[in-house]
Order: C-alpha cells, then structure tokens, then sequence
C-alpha cells in the first residue's frame, strides 16, 4: 500500500507520472482523476440541503481536463452542472480535449459571464481545476477577480491536486503579496502528497486533504525524505513507566533564562518540563526575584550561575535575554556534553555572537534549536519573508548550517534534522499563536531528552504533543481566542500520558 504520509516534490511528482504514463492507455489517469474528484464531489454534496447545482472552474492544462472529467461524472450521476474556462478551449492538452468532449457530450451548462454567476447563484459546490502544480506566475487581473468571488462564497470549494495560486512545495502563495490562491475547504491532491497543502498558506487554503494515487502501483514511487509528522514515528519514545524508579530515572532539567521582567518565560518552560515528566526542575534564573514558584512549588529556583551544566538536559533561552551574563551563561550550558534545547534569546545570542556559533558546530550531545521564523531570519541572515516563502528550505538550512535537530515554528510547523530529513507537522491551530507557547514547547523538548529520548524522537514527539493539546482544547470549547500558554500544560500531560497507554 502506497504511504500516504510520504511527501513529494513537484519534480518528482513529474518523473512519477511521466513513468505512469508511458505504461498506461491513453487519458487513463485523467480519467481516474476525475473519478476520484467526481466520487469525493458527490460525497460532500450529501450533506448539503442546497439544490445540487455544481461551478465547475476549468483551467487551461491538465488540471482542467481533470476538472471536466469530473463535471461530466457529475452530469451523468443527475447533478446540475455549470462550467467556467476563463482561458477557453484553445490549446488544451490531448486528454483534456477529450474531457471537454466529454464534458460538452453531458450537457453541462458552460459560463461565459463568469463573475456574475458566482455570485448570483446559490452554488453547492465549487470544484477548482483551474491550475495544478505547475503554476509559476501569480493570479492577478481578471482572473484574480474571479478567485476573490470564488473566496467569498460559502459552499464548499474542493480543490483538484492543489488549490489554485499555492505554491505546493513551500505552501506560499504564488506571486507573494501580488498573488491570491483559491480557499478550498477540502482538496483531492493526486498521485503523492504534498508538502505545501500541509505549511505555510497550506492549511489555510487546502482545508481537509485526501489523497488519489490513481493506482499507480508502490514500486512507481521513490523514497521519499519528507514526511508527516504521526505517533508511528516516535512510538519507541513512549513507554509505560516501570514501577522499580525514582525521580533520578527520569533526568534534571534546568531552564536557563528568567532575566529581571521576563522570568515568566522560564516558569512555563519548567511547569511545562515537570508535568511532561522530568525528574527533577530547575528554573536557573538569572534574575534573583524568584524564591519559588508558588503554583509549582516542586520546581526548585536557583542563580543561573550556579548550575551544573553537565549534569542536567538544560533548556536555553525562555526570558533569558541577551545581556553579556546572558552570554556567558549560555556558552557555559553549551560547552557542557548534555542534551541542549535552545529558544528564544539563546537563539538571537547565537545569531550574534561568531564564538557561540563555533561552541554549537563543537557540540556532540543532543541539540534541539526551536526558532520562530523572526528568530530562523537572524540566524540565516536574511528576511522573514524569505524563511516563509520556503520553510522547508530554510529549516533544512537550519539543521545544516548550525548540525541540530530543528524546530522551524509555525502553521504546518518542519521539523529538519542535518541530513535534510523533513517531518511536517499536522497538529495544532491558531490557539497557539499567543505568548509563552513557544517556552511550553521548549520546555516539553527539554522533558522528553531528560528521559532519554532521542533528539530526533523528542523533537517529533514535543511539536505533536504540543500541537494535539492544543487540538483537544479547542475541541471543547477552550479556544482557540483567549487560550493562554499555560492551559496547554496539563492539557499535554494528558495526551501524553493517553499515547503512552496506546503504546503499552
């Protein structure tokens, strides 16, 4: 069976199926296409109480033969059929000829005043097939205008192979700010996944995903080096605690940070290490105002510069700062042979700082790096635009350049390692998007390395984890407005504790 987490690029999505084609009949994948579309199209009309009446948006190359395939499925199974080809017919690929044949042979109702019939009828459904993945310009003009009418409707709009305007590798919008991609609320993407329905722009504008394989046998498809992030991955990490432990069992982590003002930054990292199950926490803090955390009195507060990096799985950066103590200290834990997770100011410290990128290249013991793209721009010395225009390229870069595990932060959020190994990340929603989130993160990162997990394991593990509390907490109702950082920690140590029940 085909692996449906496995991701691809376009250029090998292309060798894929020029192979497919050399040994299949004539318009036998479009055809397939379009049944997988028109099967999907008629399911989602199932539960709509509209009148059954279908826009089907038809664009000049192979992507619009699949979308008139699926319109004349569509008419033959009984449904009110329209359809739109900005472009016309001319030039159309051979098979997508024939699907226009097809098409017109079914009587379905073709458009030409396209902007006006969007929006003046009561569509129950929208299929996008006007461009795939090989759309290199961005949409603006006309054609723009009618991807904006599209977007405002509220029916639901399915997406062949990719919405059209987003980029699917990077998940950016084509053209960047001059371009506009069509909002799908679901896509059918065909042959092999791809990375951009899952980051960036992609979850906004793919919505639900399934995949075709248009029964292109398992031996068509390559290794693949991306893939999406799933319990499977990680699973060895996950295993019931024996009863013959002690706290030591379960590893020291230390989060260093906590300068004056920003010390709440280390207390979320360390709740959030201590109830994903590190033995003992400690908040090295480099202010001196903290005496305790008095609604997490088992953490133990003490001067940064008392701890003994070599002993403990430290946490770098949650409000450390980025003084010159700031400095020395984080030289310090990074010249220790422990595990390391690094966020935050430890991050902008060593994109300053040309002997803190040397301590890094020198480190052999597990390193994670947790940038946001802000912070992944300063350490790439460029933009944050360019960090999202291709995120899977810049978190490789990342894990290379400086030989860490990386956590580039973000929707659909990649997780490189220094071998170019991609994971992309499926869970979590914009509940996230407030601050402390990332020191949660961190310090659930930093809980895992202490027990023993691989930095590659632990990194999988802590985005998922962190990802899916957030996904259970909105589910009820707590979110995603107003979720604070803190209500992710409870929250992670129970879908922690429920994967490692699965795993027993």
């Amino acid at each position: 069976m085909t692996n449906t987490h496995a991701l691809y690029t376009v250029a090998e999505i292309r060798e894929i199926e020029q192979a497919a084609l050399a040994n299949s009949p004539s318009y036998a994948l479009m055809q397939r296409a379009g049944t997988a579309a028109g099967e999907l199209a008629y399911e989602l009309l199932q539960s709509s109480d509209k009148e059954r009446r279908v826009l089907v948006l038809a664009g000049p190359g192979n992507n619009g033969g699949d979308a008139l395939e699926a319109a004349s499925q569509l008419m033959n199974a009984g449904l009110k059929v329209s359809i739109i080809m900005p472009f016309g017919s001319e030039g159309l690929p051979a098979d997508a000829q024939q699907a226009l044949k097809r098409a017109k042979a079914s009587k379905a109702n073709f458009i030409t005043d396209s902007i006006a019939a969007i929006g003046n009828t009561d569509w129950a459904l929208v299929i996008d097939g006007l461009f795939g993945i090989g759309l290199s310009r961005a949409i603006t003009g006309p054609l723009g205008e009618l991807v904006a009418a599209v977007n405002e409707l509220t029916c639901p709009v399915l997406a062949l192979d990719v919405p059209s305007g987003l980029n699917a590798d990077t998940g950016a919008i084509v053209g960047d700010t001059e371009g506009i991609a069509i909002r799908a609320t679901h896509t059918i993407t065909f042959i092999a996944n791809k990375a951009g329905l899952y980051t960036c722009e992609g979850r906004d504008h793919a919505g639900i995903v399934k995949l075709a394989t248009l029964e292109i046998a398992e031996e068509g498809f390559p290794l693949s080096h991306m893939q999406l992030n799933r319990p499977e991955l990680f699973a060895k990490c996950l295993r019931p605690r024996r009863h013959n432990t002690h706290k030591g069992s379960y590893g020291d982590v230390s989060v260093l940070g906590g300068s004056h003002g920003m010390v709440g930054a280390a207390v979320l990292a360390a709740r959030a290490a201590a109830k994903c199950g590190a033995g003992r926490v400690f908040i090295a803090c480099l202010a001196d105002s903290l005496l305790y955390d008095s609604m997490q009195a088992e953490l133990m507060s003490r001067l940064a510069s008392n701890i003994d990096y070599s002993t403990t799985t430290t946490v770098a950066g949650p409000g450390l700062g980025t003084s010159r103590l700031a400095r020395d200290l984080l030289g310090k834990a990074m010249s220790a042979n422990t595990p390391l997770v690094i966020d935050a100011d430890a991050l902008n410290l060593i994109g300053n700082e040309p002997a803190l990128q040397e301590k890094m290249l020198a480190r052999s013991a597990a390193t994670i790096i947790t940038p946001h793209p802000l912070e992944a721009a300063r350490l790439l010395a460029t933009t944050t635009q360019q960090i999202q225009g291709n995120r899977i390229a810049a978190a490789r870069a990342l894990a290379g350049t400086f030989r860490a595990t990386t956590i580039l932060k973000g929707s659909g959020t990649v997780i490189a390692a220094p071998d170019g190994t991609v994971v992309l990340n499926t869970t979590g929603n914009p509940a996230l998007a407030t601050a402390g989130s990332g020191d949660v993160l961190a310090g659930l990162s930093g809980a895992l390395l202490a027990q023993g997990c691989p930095e590659w394991e632990a990194a999988l593990a802590a985005v998922y984890l962190h990802g899916l509390a957030a996904d259970e907490l909105v589910r009820r109702g707590i979110g995603p407005i107003g979720l604070t950082a803190g209500e992710l920690i409870p929250e992670i140590r129970s879908v922690l504790n429920q994967l490692v029940s699965v795993q027993a």
